[in-house]
Formats: structure tokens, C-alpha cells, sequence
């Protein structure tokens, strides 16, 4: 069986990239709002490929409570304006 290892540039990723479509479009994919990470997935999950990807990753850390991961990822390597 073949090994994989997680990329952890894929947080720093996801505190960059801004929502490309939608409700929250131009909103960083880390700061939407957990209930409309919870609403994309009850409609049959996130699409597949990266954007995906870094969606149900967001989905996951916010709905275990671990958010502030991603507050700190975002203080040390993000590169866009933090949203007030």
C-alpha cells in the first residue's frame, strides 16, 4: 500500500486563496463562516480538486474546533489583509 503524506503548504493555501464564486465570493476560504461550510456539505459535499480539497479541509478544522490553526497560519504567512 502506498503511503501519503499530507502537504501542509495547503494551509497556507487556504489562508490566501479567496472564495471564487457565491454568497462569500472574494472571502478568504478561512474565514467563511461554519455554517456555510456546513451548508455546501449537506448539498452533497464540496467539488472535487483543490478548491474542494482546501474547502472540506476548512470544513474539518472549523467543525473540530480547531480554528485557531488557522488564525495562527494566517498571522504568520498570509498575504492578504486580515478581514475585521
Amino acid at each position: 500500500m502506498e503511503s501519503i503524506t499530507p502537504d501542509p503548504r495547503i494551509l497556507i493555501d487556504i489562508v490566501n486563496t479567496r472564495m471564487p464564486f457565491g454568497k462569500y465570493k472574494n472571502t478568504l476560504l478561512c474565514d467563511l463562516p461554519v455554517y456555510y461550510l456546513e451548508w455546501m456539505h449537506s448539498r452533497g459535499g464540496f467539488q472535487p480538486g483543490k478548491l474542494g480539497m482546501m474547502l472540506s479541509t476548512v470544513f474539518e478544522i472549523k467543525t473540530n474546533g480547531v480554528d485557531k490553526l488557522l488564525v495562527e497560519i494566517k498571522t504568520k504567512y498570509g498575504r492578504n489583509t486580515p478581514r475585521l
